[in-house]
């Protein structure tokens, strides 16, 4: 039975956002022990990552006059929030799987023999030391904010201004007044210049700030907020358009039954299957498997799409669709110089032997 679960985060501003690096644990095999460590294998999960933005925007209070008294022509002249699908990365991300655990056996004399797990305990290394490898940071998130307006532009004959139309006029004369200040200040056509270059900067700095916060109440506001929503996936079969979420440019992403927004499809095919065993084969490959027990994972093809838009695709390892092998206990039995042998934990596959 195929599983979907919807997990929404939220990165706001310029917030860096570490992914959880996976933990690992060292495991010896010693005599209590019975010179054996319990592992799991994996299943695959996909983890499907979607970027969203949300746009904020708010009207400024003389937005009708921003072409009279400015000449801006694309003003915001109502409240309003949108939001747009991002960008969508797909990871492979394997989980234990409950009906796939095993013991490595080592015989009582050998050097030192370890394993490396998971924290959940998947099989990492036997022998071999092993570095997961780093999680990068998500990356910071745009977040185009409005400062706030500055007390010091809001001057006594705009304070006093009766009607909206007045207050705009006053306000757009302000602005041009700041304009003609910082002009003069460049030419050095001003009589009250700053006394260095440093003060000049300063000087010109609070000019542009508070033109700014005196043009946006005629331009108006948008501020970008960027959210990251996880949608998990545990294949068992074939997908044809699976409904993973929905989407909607007034509400952002919605559970996958929410018909408010269009629907998120995933297409997973199966592209490389070990074959089929008669029951005389299964059998005798049953009786076979000693030592090592290890994935060998199918492959399968993805496609994940908006409409007519294919916001993912690729070929991905799929354990569901693969098979298990076996490591010959003899690989294991040189006491002096045990093999080591690297693993995949997401998929339970071997990586390397060194020998």
């Amino acid at each position: 039975m195929k599983k979907i679960f919807v997990i929404t985060s939220i990165l706001l501003g310029c917030a860096m956002m570490a992914a959880a690096q996976t933990r690992i644990e060292k495991k010896v095999a010693t005599k209590a022990s019975g010179y054996g460590v319990t592992y799991s294998l994996p299943k695959t999960s996909l983890l499907i990552n979607v970027e969203v933005t949300k746009t904020t925007c708010k009207a400024g209070p003389y937005y009708k006059y921003a072409e009279k008294y400015l000449g801006v022509t694309d003003a915001v002249t109502e409240d309003r929030v949108d939001y747009e699908l991002g960008k969508l990365t797909l990871t492979n991300k394997g989980i234990p799987d409950a009906d796939q655990v095993y013991t490595v056996e080592f015989k009582a004399g050998t050097i030192a023999p370890y394993v490396y797990l998971t924290e959940d305990g998947l099989l990492c290394s036997i022998n071999a030391e092993y570095t997961p490898a780093a999680s990068p940071l998500e990356k910071a998130t745009e977040n185009e904010t409005a400062s706030k307006l500055s007390a010091a532009v809001l001057t006594e004959e705009l304070l006093m201004a009766g009607s909206v139309v007045r207050q705009a006029e006053v306000a757009a004369k302000q602005i041009f007044h700041i304009r003609e200040s910082r002009m003069d200040i460049l030419t050095g056509d001003s009589e009250n210049l700053p006394p260095d270059g440093e003060a000049m900067k300063l000087v010109i700095k609070k000019l542009e700030d508070e033109e700014a916060a005196l043009t946006r109440l005629f331009t108006g506001t948008c501020t970008k907020e960027t959210s990251y929503y996880d949608v998990t996936l545990v294949p068992q079969e074939d997908l044809e358009e699976e409904v993973l979420f929905r989407f909607s440019k007034k509400l952002g992403i919605l559970d996958a039954d929410d018909l408010g927004g269009e629907a998120v499809h995933i297409t997973l095919k199966a592209s490389e299957r070990p074959p089929v065993l008669d029951a005389k084969e299964a059998e005798k490959k049953a009786k076979s498997m000693k030592g090592v027990i290890y994935n060998v994972p199918g492959k399968a093809q993805v496609e994940i799409k908006s409409g007519l838009k294919t916001l993912y695709k690729g070929e991905i390892p799929v354990v569901q669709f693969g098979t298990t092998e076996s490591l010959a206990p003899v690989l294991f039995e040189d006491k002096k110089k045990p093999v080591k042998i690297l693993f995949y934990p997401e998929t339970g596959a071997i990586k390397q032997i060194i020998q």
